[in-house]
């Protein structure tokens, strides 16, 4: 039912690309319909890399999907950087992890209600989020005084994002050599050809970029007609919007009791935002923009930890509890109404 009901949206991608690029229509109305494209062909990003998966074996495959998984947000993101928003970068990688952490492990755990899972695991992949938002304190703090985007602060962000690129290339070579003698199991009946899976993954990709392009080129107008910042547009929209096809992928997941591989969607799909995704666009900012600092405000910095710390203490007896995803979800609720009193810098 919800595998159809995403399928027909890829029907919105073609009516984006014509009104954006034949007709010129922008505003509210190509941001919404480019919200609404995106989650469907998020979905078969996150598709066509499982089938393409069971041809290569669980370690590259596992690789594939940690880094395809995340390409609608790296699009989006470096499309802001070339129309000169940062601020909706950062904003949004800031939005994807404390939505993803708190929302979705929390919806999760109320749709899915009792299990268990690896409280080891997971906490210290949180414990790797606090770690990351420690190492962006290096660009962030001296933001906090003058201009958050002045070339210094980029300079010291290439550092922070060598570490963290180091840290997750040690962890995926790790993971591959775990798996380098591993058999590479008969793919099931019913998975695409890798050819087909290629070329859908192509095709999704290319699709991504186009939307991708129509939604922050009318971000501007957006705000303004419902007199919203640009950082929260960023940091609760566009960060909801990029991670769509995981979000739903987790409640699922958790719905048909699955509590374990539903945490781990979740926490997983966070810790590569922070870990993998921020250092990647702040090194490729370069070739599209001026360069993006990874300059976070105060109140990011707090929600990037703290969402972490509390999803940490959430995990430690590894069950999950229907009260405890209420109450992640209510601290989502709250930090979303906190960005809504932050404005624009």
């Amino acid at each position: 039912m919800v595998r159809k009901a995403l399928l027909s949206l890829l029907a919105l991608t073609p009516v984006v690309v014509l009104a954006h690029y034949a007709f010129g229509v922008g505003g509210t109305l190509i941001f919404v319909l480019s919200a609404l494209a995106l989650t469907p062909l998020a979905y078969v990003i996150g598709e066509a890399t499982e089938h393409v998966a069971e041809h290569t074996g669980p370690g590259i495959g596992g690789f594939l999907n940690a880094s395809l998984g995340n390409a609608p947000e790296l699009i989006i993101a470096l499309f802001a950087i070339h129309e000169g928003l940062p601020d909706v970068v950062r904003g949004s990688i800031t939005g994807s992890v404390a939505s993803t952490l708190l929302l979705v492990l929390g919806c999760a755990w109320i749709a899915g209600g009792d299990g268990r899972f690896d409280a080891r695991s997971l906490q210290t992949q949180a414990f790797l989020i606090i770690g990351a938002t420690a190492l962006f304190l290096v660009p962030s703090i001296p933001s906090w005084h003058g201009d958050p985007n002045r070339h210094g602060l980029f300079l010291l962000t290439l550092p922070v994002a060598g570490a963290l690129l180091l840290v997750y290339l040690v962890q995926t070579i790790r993971s591959l050599r775990a798996h380098a003698d591993a058999h590479v199991a008969e793919a099931r009946e019913d998975a695409w050809s890798m050819k087909r899976g290629i070329v859908i993954l192509c095709l999704a990709t290319l699709g991504t970029a186009l939307v991708s392009e129509s939604l922050v080129g009318s971000i501007d107008e957006f705000t303004k007609s419902f007199g919203l910042s640009e950082f929260f547009v960023a940091v609760v929209i566009v960060a909801i919007v990029g991670n769509a096809a995981e979000h739903g992928g987790a409640i699922v997941v958790a719905r048909r009791g699955h509590a374990h591989l539903a945490a781990e969607i979740a926490i997983s799909s966070a810790t590569q935002v922070a870990v993998f995704v921020a250092p990647v666009i702040a090194l490729l900012s370069v070739f599209v923009g001026d360069g993006l600092a990874l300059s976070f405000r105060p109140i990011e910095i707090v929600a990037l930890a703290g969402a972490a710390l509390i999803v940490a203490i959430a995990v430690r007896d590894g069950r999950a509890v229907r009260r405890e995803g209420v109450a992640l979800v209510a601290a989502y609720v709250a930090l979303a109404v906190a960005f809504g009193f932050t404005g624009d810098r």
